[in-house]
């Protein structure tokens, strides 16, 4: 009897362990990334979704004081400086970019989630900054880019432009990395859509 009671014991908690396994589960892939960013001014991009907000003081809690970002608004810029909090506490989501002005090449960190299913980047007609939603390196058109002919894209490296022309294929194919924002000038807005999922 003691040898049964034992076995059904063992056995419960084996079914037991098993169900509270089987319910922990999550779709999100979390991590970070880390970017070089360049003095003085760096072209990027926050790469990920950080839940508790994509506002700066909660992506870029740590940069030094006086750091300035500066966000395009369609017609100027937005800016917010680091004096141990943003000011303002502007939002940056993922897709969106922004010029960094920085004192120090610094290692920026970026915290949160990789947005997964079904994104849309809406493209405005004229000048924008745009970046991938989802932190991969790869060229435009692989990473689902709606380019029209003669759109062109500037990417800001060693603090100086680099072009690159859509004339039904980049001219030169140019790869953004994870976390670097780029100009785009098209003449006709579009969306930005993408269905990305881990396999």
């Amino acid at each position: 009897m003691r040898t049964k009671t034992s076995l059904l014991a063992a056995v419960l908690g084996a079914a037991g362990i098993a169900s509270s396994l089987a319910q922990v589960y999550s779709v999100n892939v979390v991590g970070y990334v880390n970017y070089p960013a360049k003095a003085p001014f760096s072209l990027i991009a926050n790469p990920l979704d950080n839940k508790a907000g994509n506002n700066l003081n909660n992506i870029l809690p740590g940069v030094p004081l006086g750091t300035t970002v500066y966000r395009w608004n369609g017609t100027g810029f937005d800016s917010s400086v680091n004096f141990g909090t943003w000011n303002p506490d502007l939002t940056l989501a993922p897709g969106e970019g922004f010029f960094i002005n920085l004192t120090a090449d610094t290692t920026l960190t970026f915290v949160g989630e990789v947005m997964l299913g079904a994104l849309s980047n809406p493209i405005p007609a004229g000048l924008s900054i745009k970046s991938s939603q989802v932190p991969q390196s790869d060229t435009l058109g692989n990473l689902g880019f709606p380019a029209a002919l003669g759109d062109t894209v500037y990417y800001y490296r060693n603090n100086g432009y680099v072009s690159s022309v859509y004339f039904g294929t980049w001219a030169p194919d140019l790869s953004p990395a994870v976390g670097e924002a780029f100009w785009v000038n098209t003449s006709t807005a579009k969306p930005w859509t993408r269905n990305f999922t881990l396999q």
